[in-house]
């Protein structure tokens, strides 16, 4: 075997993300915990960080956002492209799995919130994934 022969390295395996229900649903027959795999835990991970504040993840105050902050504002265009901004730099700096697409934030004065629409790729999928979610301040 020649001294500079390398092992191929393969970079194009599908990778599995995993992580528990956020809901803490227990398997009725073991008892232990569900798991969230694949995409939707990519997705379970996106939404806890949008509804992730500063100082609320034990010893990494860094993670967070000030989008409950903004919540508080007034409905405007100005409210809509601080909370894209928000946002983007949050997923940009705290969830490396998936590149961004788009972000879109439009308020709704019906129901006195807004409704945001993430569009993403995630880095193992081929497909581009969209989430629809709906902010809006709690009193």
């Amino acid at each position: 075997m020649p001294v500079n022969q390398q092992i191929p390295v393969q970079s194009n395996l599908a990778r599995v993300y995993s992580d528990i229900n956020v809901n803490f649903v227990p398997n009725p027959v073991t008892g232990d915990l569900l798991r969230v795999v694949g995409t939707n835990s990519v997705v379970q991970s996106l939404m806890n960080l949008v509804q992730l504040n500063h100082y609320e993840k034990p010893f990494h105050p860094e993670i967070g956002s000030n989008i409950r902050k903004l919540l508080f504002e007034q409905l405007s265009p100005i409210t809509s492209n601080s909370l894209q901004s928000e946002i983007k730099n949050l997923i940009s700096n705290f969830e490396t799995r998936v590149s961004l697409i788009g972000i879109w934030v439009q308020s709704n004065q019906t129901l006195d919130g807004y409704d945001v629409t993430i569009q993403f790729n995630i880095l193992s999928v081929a497909s581009p994934l969209t989430i629809t979610t709906f902010l809006q301040r709690l009193r």
